[in-house]
Parts: structure tokens; sequence; C-alpha cells
């Protein structure tokens, strides 16, 4: 004999009388398996930190978490641009939402290839993939930190012997127009450094790139803007913020420059 359906009730579907709105509820901190659509065509698999939050109305007693997860366990394909957008579009139509928020930040590898001996190995990067949708409207924000070497000009100008260098950290992100690719931004960033950073560098490769940033001194006021002109000059950026910070080798403290622009709000100005 099969026995009666027992009824559950839906709490987080009943009516809230406190009248008072949430911007954002959610899930926070998640750590999820994705894979992200490189510039070759293949798929990156990652381990990405989530956040997924949408907004709820002042009659909603809560939000419906079990559906952010649900939206991430189907998502079988690999993420670029316009992917990441129809996943915001999804989530507000799944969760009933009028505003909706994604963050996905994780770890991208890039196989490079010393510039003498031609030896490969990977070098990893910090990527954030940023999105809000208002009203079916979407908007993305991609955000890349590259480490990278700075060569000091003054350090190179005042010493009989060398100059002090230090590992830097240059952070773009971009408001991009149609699809722009991680390995654009991190290649556009490594041009303007004092020198790019390798995974492995044989003895040749280490006396072509301490040459290399010795022969190219970059204050961090000179890797803003120089990675500033490019991002000027690059059609499928509509917005960007670049910053740059030098740990120092000779003091205890970091040196730190941003550049903020909206290339379309300057344009209609």
């Amino acid at each position: 004999m099969n026995k009666p359906l027992t009824i559950i009730p839906d709490v987080q579907g009943s009516v809230d009388t406190r009248q008072i709105a949430i911007n954002k509820v959610g899930i926070k901190a998640l750590k999820h398996p994705l894979q992200i659509l490189a510039r070759n065509g293949e798929a990156q698999g990652t381990v990405a930190l989530c956040n997924m939050y949408v907004d709820l109305a002042h009659d909603a007693k809560g939000t419906h978490m079990s559906r952010f997860l649900e939206l991430l366990n189907a998502q079988d394909s690999a993420l670029d641009m316009e992917s990441f957008q129809f996943l915001l579009s999804d989530m507000v139509q799944r969760l009933e939402a009028q505003r909706g928020y994604i963050e996905f930040s994780f770890p991208y590898f890039i196989r490079k290839a010393a510039p003498v001996s031609g030896v490969e190995s990977y070098l990893d990067y910090e990527v954030t993939l940023l999105g809000e949708i208002k009203d079916g409207e979407p908007s993305v924000t991609l955000k890349v930190l590259v480490p990278v070497t700075s060569l000091c000009p003054c350090s190179k100008k005042i010493s009989a012997y060398g100059a002090h260098n230090q590992r830097s950290h240059v952070t773009v992100s971009v408001r991009p127009l149609g699809n722009l690719w991680i390995e654009d931004i991190i290649e556009l960033i490594e041009r303007q450094a004092s020198s790019e950073l390798f995974g492995i560098l044989k003895r040749s490769d280490e006396k072509l790139v301490t040459e290399r940033a010795y022969e190219n001194p970059k204050f961090v006021e000179d890797m803003v803007r120089d990675v500033a002109a490019q991002l000027n000059q690059h059609p499928n950026v509509a917005a960007y913020v670049v910053e740059a910070e030098n740990f120092e080798s000779i003091h205890n403290h970091s040196a730190y420059a941003v550049i903020e622009k909206d290339k379309q709000a300057s344009v209609a100005s």
C-alpha cells in the first residue's frame, strides 16, 4: 500500500510583513570547478571562488539558495564573456529577481616559452569575472592581475653598479565591448613592464631577462600610463581601471598608482 504524499511547506516562498527589501542575498565563497574558454578555442579547467546574489522583494521571505547551486552544476560549457552574460540572465530569471550579481575568481594558467632556451612552463594569473544585471541589462567586468618585473629609473641613473628592481602587480579591470580574451589583457600588460615573468629560466634566459629589465626601467607611474595608453587605443575596451603596485626591494612600503577612465563617457562629453 502506497503511503500518502507528505506536503512539505515552502517557507522561503511565504510572505514577509516587515516591508524591507534586500539588496543582495545568495551564496558566498563557494569553491566550484569551472571551464574557461581560452583564446585558442580550447577549454581550461580551473576552480573558482564563487559569489552569486540577487535582490529580494520586500514581501518575500527568502530566496531559493539551492537554485544558485543548480545553475553552477548545469554549467557544462566553457565560459567566455558572452556565455557569462547568459548565466547572469538565467540566474535572475530562475530566482525571479530584478537584479543579479556574479563574481567568479580563479587562477588562469598560460604556458610560456623562455626567451632564449625555449623551455616551456606554466605561469598563473589571478582572474575575476564580475557581472551585474538590472532590468534585463547585463554589465560585465574582466579583472586580471599580472605579476611583472619593474626596474627603478632613478636607481639606474644615480648608481654606479646596477639598479634595484622588484616584483610588481599590475591589475586591469575592463568593461569589454564584445568578446575580450584574458590572454589579450595579459599580453598588453606584460609588454609595458620592465620585463615579464617566466616559470622556468635557464642561465641564458636569466641573462636576457635581467638585461631587458635594465634597458627598460619603469616607475610605477610609467607602468600605469603605458598600460592606459594601450587600453585607450583598444577597440574592445569601453572603460578601464589600471593599478600598479611595486613591492619595493629597498623600502618597507609599496609604490602604487591607479588610472580610471570611461572611454564612452569621454566620447559623449
